[in-house]
């Protein structure tokens, strides 16, 4: 069963979902754009009836009491730290970690940064930020791809875009969605301030001034992607070996970029696979 919590850290309140007994091993789950930790509760509910205790935060400007105002406030550092405060009022000493989206783009930023802390990672989509950038330096498929991020710097314009028609442009994004989360997200994106607080996560990243490089990841790592993605194309997966020091499994699907929705058996089963392969305990279960 998945329960909500609130953890507080500091000035900031996080809407978490848990699911699984506190005593199992800790497992810390980080959703993208444009979605909340509701995306993962199929998922939390499988790994729990494994042994893991799961814990999945609607991220910083997603939860209601942690959505401050002003882009400084949406960087890689900000974000992830955000991570290590909650694992730290939770007493998580070490934690699995799965990340999608922008919750892999900071899942990145944290196993780098942490890796004592980290046992193994998974990221869905999104690839090493250097072999992204990598790939958009070289790369024209990935320019074409990534030409919605300069619509996304941009002040105010992006908002009203969106918010037309009751957010049409997200509700195609997600059509595959189950109708309850589809809910979900537009009760946390109607909210006044929480699409400049998600929009703000690329205004503090991704402008060439404010790269914050990660370096190599030594953590087992399984990454998860699409061969039709939208916004993330081949070259870049390419290079993601290349930063990768630790054991590495790769996995191309056939699939886009909402893979929780479209190929939810492959991705869990290799995500079971790997969690298996990199337990602490036991399971007993």
């Amino acid at each position: 069963m998945i329960k909500s919590i609130k953890v507080k850290t500091g000035e900031l309140e996080f809407d978490c979902r848990v699911s699984g007994e506190e005593s199992g091993e800790p497992l810390i789950l980080l959703h993208g754009f444009p979605e909340t930790s509701i995306m993962w509760s199929g998922l939390m509910g499988r790994l729990s009836s494994k042994g893991f205790y799961c814990i999945a935060p609607d991220m910083r400007g997603y939860s209601e009491n942690a959505c401050p105002r002003g882009v400084g406030n949406y960087t890689i550092k900000e974000l992830s730290n955000d991570i290590i405060r909650i694992a730290n009022q939770l007493n998580l000493d070490r934690f699995h970690l799965i990340g999608h989206d922008w919750g892999a783009g900071i899942g990145w930023n944290i196993t780098y940064k942490h890796p004592k802390r980290v046992i193994c990672w998974t990221a869905l989509s999104i690839p090493h930020s250097r072999a992204f950038r990598k790939a958009l330096k070289t790369d024209k498929e990935q320019k074409r791809k990534s030409r919605y991020i300069g619509l996304f710097l941009l002040p105010f314009i992006p908002e009203i875009t969106i918010k037309w028609n009751d957010f049409e442009k997200f509700r195609k994004l997600w059509r595959n969605s189950a109708p309850e989360e589809v809910g979900h997200y537009l009760s946390v994106f109607r909210r006044k301030y929480t699409l400049t607080a998600a929009l703000n996560y690329y205004r503090a990243n991704l402008r060439k001034s404010d790269h914050q490089p990660v370096g190599d990841i030594e953590v087992p790592t399984l990454f998860i992607w699409g061969k039709n993605d939208l916004a993330v194309g081949d070259v870049a997966v390419q290079y993601n070996s290349k930063y990768i020091k630790g054991d590495y499994t790769f996995l191309a699907l056939e699939g886009g970029h909402w893979l929780m929705q479209t190929n939810y058996t492959e991705v869990a089963s290799a995500i079971d696979r790997h969690l298996s392969n990199n337990r602490t305990v036991s399971n007993t279960r």
